[in-house]
């Protein structure tokens, strides 16, 4: 069973189009919608949604950061070597400078974060299968 499905449709801000410019870098569908396109400012601000079962590969932010607010849906946080963090509305996620980690939906769940992202992103492998099923066995 699917569940917070009224995610695809958007919460706050619109889901946006099919990420095809980063869709290489996740295992699954994800949207993005950019929010903040002002030359001026050196910092990205996108709404992204994930389809159940999405998630981006492990990567890394150098000379930056990114912050994460979720605003729907059930998904996961996890920093290399650390334990995942189940995600919901009204979480934040701060990953400093040089921390490998990864972020997506559960595998039941549609998930939205609003990314707020400075630096140069590392993108590196995907997340181990058999490591993502076993979180979600657990939900």
């Amino acid at each position: 069973m699917v569940e917070n499905e009224e995610v695809k449709n958007g919460i706050i801000f619109p889901v946006g189009k099919k990420n095809i410019d980063f869709a290489q870098y996740f295992v699954g569908q994800s949207y993005l919608q950019t929010l903040v396109n002002d030359p001026e400012v050196n910092v990205n601000v996108s709404n992204v949604t994930f389809e159940p079962g999405c998630r981006n590969n492990w990567h890394i932010h150098h000379q930056g950061f990114q912050l994460l607010l979720v605003t729907g849906g059930c998904g996961w946080y996890q920093e290399f070597g650390k334990q995942a963090q189940l995600l919901h509305p009204g979480d934040v996620i701060v990953t400093h400078d040089g921390i490998k980690h990864w972020h997506g939906a559960t595998k039941n769940s549609w998930f939205e974060h609003i990314a707020i992202t400075a630096g140069t992103p590392e993108w590196l492998e995907p997340v181990n299968d058999a490591t993502y099923a076993a979180l979600n066995a657990e939900v």
